[in-house]
């Protein structure tokens, strides 16, 4: 896959000093019957009677995450870049997902982790010969609030 975009997205999550990261990609990675995560035995068993149950993907749907690990925001990876995401529906074979770990709408980014994304978005803007311009929300292809009604993506844009 060679990305055309960024895709920029929020955790809905509230960030602390526990990796969150990793129950993300567990979420990601389950079986899901209304919302709740449930084993693959419960999601036959549920198949059997019809019920409409989620399969896992094969990875956390974004490339990278950008969170408050021990107290210092660190990038981490998710799917490798040459494998297609799964955060944005309609959009997903020709762009990278970056999820930064937090809540958006209710609070603002950190100074620390808002710098730690502007780096890591310039680096892939460089390594894929992108413009600020390829970087989008989530927001402008659904419905969702994501990044965040909170997150400037004009203001962060302009950084890169």
């Amino acid at each position: 896959m060679i990305p055309k975009r960024i895709i920029i997205h929020h955790s809905l999550t509230n960030d602390g000093v526990t990796v969150s990261w990793q129950a993300i990609r567990q979420y990601h990675m389950s079986y899901h019957y209304n919302g709740k995560i449930i084993t693959k035995d419960e999601a036959i068993e549920l198949a059997k009677q019809n019920k409409q149950i989620e399969s896992p993907w094969s990875d956390i749907g974004y490339h990278y995450g950008v969170e408050l690990v021990n107290f210092k925001h660190e990038i981490l990876v998710g799917r490798m870049m040459n494998k297609v995401g799964a955060h944005t529906t309609g959009e997903n074979y020709d762009s990278l997902g970056i999820c930064f770990i937090g809540n958006f709408d209710v609070i603002e980014i950190t100074p620390e982790q808002w710098l730690l994304g502007i780096h890591l978005v310039r680096s892939l803007l460089e390594v894929f010969n992108l413009k600020s311009d390829d970087v989008y929300g989530h927001n402008q292809f659904s419905t969702k609030t994501c990044p965040g009604r909170l997150f400037d993506l004009d203001a962060f844009r302009g950084a890169l």
